[in-house]
């Protein structure tokens, strides 16, 4: 094996369990996108097992996978655009975002022998998804052909804590609950709460949360609000490599594509067989690997399956030994954060572009 993403499902379970209690809510794990790139079924199971309520999705066939694999729990599948197969999103019990009066009419229409549930997003503010303009001009006639389980909205800056917007956003929201009550709907789930939220902004925890980033032992953003370890996430991916080769190289020599960088001294190089098309940027500067208890930087470009690091002259690193491109960062290897701004990026992109070719590991403990 030449390369491995190991996934600690203990500290998915950790990290559950911390953002419950900091939210004081239930709380819907957000696992689009393959779980952020951990895999969608085993963190899904580890989800519930800590405690989650709800699975989120953002697209429809990923729920439908999840109800395939025999998860039975209630999941919100938030992008799915009118022309959609909503009739089998009601036979398999999936909620849906609502976000326009056309999607309200073409689900109204699919919803025969039993009503969609469905949850109306709104735009407080982000100005993405959600109703605007039309939230005002929005009849129970719209709404009669569905069941509104739900209203939520997302938040621009949660990981600004104290930016107005976050304010202006709370209060929008509440503006527009107010306004569905008038139909008689209140029995319904609010939730307007990311990660970032959920960690810094209690007074918007409503009636559940959804947590992404911080659940996989992320912070929502190294700059404004720490790293992972002063919000007390455990980092969940391990990503590993073997060393496809090692050499001797003297000073001076040029690397990888377009020369763009030379040794500076008699050294040793070490090749990592993964590139760009595992997942590893191209445009990745000041990242590297974790060797013999030592970091590594990059040099050159990085290749579409494998990149070169500096290993130092003293390295006793040998072909095949395996090294860390990133982890937890407790033994001093690089992280996703670092990846992410060595990449002019966030952790988010780092981990959720790991790609296909790379085997996920599932372990009770990593580190």
């Amino acid at each position: 094996m030449r390369a491995e993403a190991i996934i600690d499902l203990s500290a998915i379970k950790h990290n559950v369990e911390l953002l419950k209690k900091a939210s004081g809510t239930n709380l819907l794990a957000v696992v689009k996108a393959d779980a952020y790139g951990h895999g969608l079924l085993p963190v899904a199971k580890a989800a519930l097992a800590a405690g989650a309520t709800y699975l989120g999705v953002a697209l429809l066939e990923e729920a439908i996978g999840l109800r395939e694999a025999g998860i039975d729990a209630p999941i919100l599948a938030w992008l799915v655009q009118p022309g959609s197969d909503f009739k089998q999103a009601i036979d398999l019990n999936i909620e849906l975002a609502v976000a326009s009066r056309l999607a309200l009419k073409e689900i109204s229409a699919a919803s025969t022998s039993k009503k969609a549930r469905v949850h109306l997003e709104v735009d407080t503010g982000m100005t993405r998804g959600g109703f605007l303009s039309e939230w005002r001009s929005l009849t129970s006639e719209d709404l009669s052909g569905v069941d509104v389980v739900g209203i939520f909205s997302h938040f621009a800056r949660a990981d600004e804590p104290g930016e107005k917007q976050n304010s202006d956003q709370l209060k929008r929201f509440e503006e527009m609950i107010s306004h569905l009550a008038t139909f008689g709907i209140t029995n319904v789930i609010h939730h307007l709460s990311n990660s970032a939220a959920t960690l810094k902004n209690g007074a918007a925890a409503f009636d559940m949360v959804r947590t992404g980033i911080a659940m996989y032992g992320l912070t929502p953003d190294f700059n404004t609000l720490g790293n992972s370890q002063s919000l007390g996430l455990r980092p969940a991916m391990q990503l590993r490599a073997a060393l496809y080769l090692v050499k001797d190289v003297p000073a001076g020599s040029p690397v990888g594509y377009g020369a763009t960088e030379k040794t500076s001294r008699d050294t040793k190089l070490g090749v990592v067989a993964m590139g760009y098309a595992d997942g590893i940027p191209r445009i990745a500067h000041d990242a590297g690997i974790w060797c013999a208890g030592k970091r590594a930087p990059i040099i050159g470009r990085v290749s579409m399956d494998q990149f070169v690091v500096d290993l130092g002259p003293e390295s006793k690193a040998q072909s095949g030994d395996w090294v860390t491109i990133f982890g937890n960062g407790s033994h001093g290897e690089y992280t996703a954060d670092d990846w992410g701004s060595a990449s002019q990026s966030i952790n988010y992109e780092i981990v959720t572009r790991i790609g296909p070719r790379v085997p996920r590991i599932y372990s009770a403990h990593v580190y």
